[in-house]
């Protein structure tokens, strides 16, 4: 019997709670209907003036730009050469999200496969598996952003931003000259936040908790284990 190696197992946590918190941020990149319900939720419509076709029009070109590539717009909304310059960083930062996730699920997926051919086994540090590592490590990052939230979320958007876009002011707009910004709102961005986190952690147990279960209906029984069930 191989024996377990600890290389893939903390190679197999890090990709898992990368795969975990790229993929939690892919999904309201990639599903609009969660910005169009939160656009509903919030009242958008009414707080803007921007009817709600005006208002998906805006979101959805964006996107485009953004997923897509699509030339730069805000449909009909009005837009500065400032506010499309941080849009292009905007579409480097969700580019760099897809390509982690998608490394981080090949290596996974490879890990799977030595462990299916039983090529390796993982090493469980402390008497648990890489899935509860990985949960345990990203947990403790997103409480504490969730509680920071909690406390002050327009401190922790305003270094989030600072320590995305260093030495870049163009993240801060001028509803006069960038309306887009009014459709997206502080509470919108917390919303957001609040299902990236729990996506990220709620999988996260889940996985930490199947590992477990399935840990212990496929080790080998020790002696003292079979007497008992006799």
């Amino acid at each position: 019997m191989k024996r377990p190696s600890k290389f893939f197992s903390v190679l197999t946590a890090a990709a898992l709670a990368l795969f975990l918190v790229t993929g939690s941020v892919a999904v309201p990149i990639l599903c609009r209907g969660f910005y169009y319900s939160q656009a509903e939720a919030l009242e958008l419509a009414e707080e803007t003036g921007f009817s709600p076709e005006v208002i998906r029009g805006a979101f959805d070109q964006v996107m485009d730009y953004l997923v897509k590539g699509k030339p730069f717009g805000t449909g009909e909304l009005k837009w500065s050469e400032s506010g499309q310059s941080h849009f292009a960083d905007c579409r480097e930062l969700f580019q760099l999200d897809f390509r982690i996730l998608e490394v981080s699920a090949a290596l996974l997926a490879a890990v799977g496969i030595l462990i299916l051919a039983k090529k390796i086994r993982l090493h469980r540090f402390a008497g648990r598996g890489p899935c509860f590592w990985a949960f345990a490590g990203m947990g403790i990052g997103v409480l504490l952003l969730g509680i920071w939230a909690a406390v002050d979320f327009t401190s922790l958007f305003t270094a989030f931003h600072t320590l995305l876009f260093p030495g870049k002011s163009n993240w801060v707009f001028d509803y006069r000259v960038d309306e887009i910004i009014l459709i997206l709102p502080e509470a919108f961005w917390l919303r957001a936040a609040a299902l990236v986190a729990g996506l990220a952690f709620g999988l996260g147990a889940l996985l930490a908790i199947l590992e477990e279960v399935i840990h212990r209906v496929t080790r080998p029984k020790s002696v003292y284990e079979e007497l008992r069930g006799l």
